[in-house]
């Protein structure tokens, strides 16, 4: 992550930006949750619903709700996940195994 990337609060994230989780202002019981939900430091996600105070997650496949005590402690930084994120049908194309199983 470049030292002039922009952090901003979860909470203040734009809806459907893509963003990578930089920094986790929180205890030790905050950073087990988290982690337990699957998210971490370098983590890609983006904000999918606004529910009350609260937020509704995407990262990868998976979604997660949060209160607003939670977004406000993690920061993100935006970004444009086509410069940090090859395309991923880009191996399956290269790997001949997995093409001919049609994966």
């Amino acid at each position: 992550m470049p030292q002039s990337a922009e952090l901003i609060r979860l909470s203040d994230l734009p809806q459907s930006t893509p963003a990578l989780l930089a920094e986790i202002q929180g205890g030790r019981h905050l950073m087990r949750r988290l982690l337990s939900l699957g998210l971490r430091q370098g983590s890609r996600l983006s904000v999918v619903q606004r529910r009350g105070q609260g937020l509704v997650l995407a990262t990868g496949e998976v979604r997660i709700a949060v209160g607003s005590g939670i977004a406000d402690k993690l920061w993100v930084t935006p970004c444009d996940l086509s410069e940090d994120d090859p395309d991923p049908d880009a191996e399956t194309a290269t790997d001949p195994a997995r093409s001919s199983m049609g994966l």
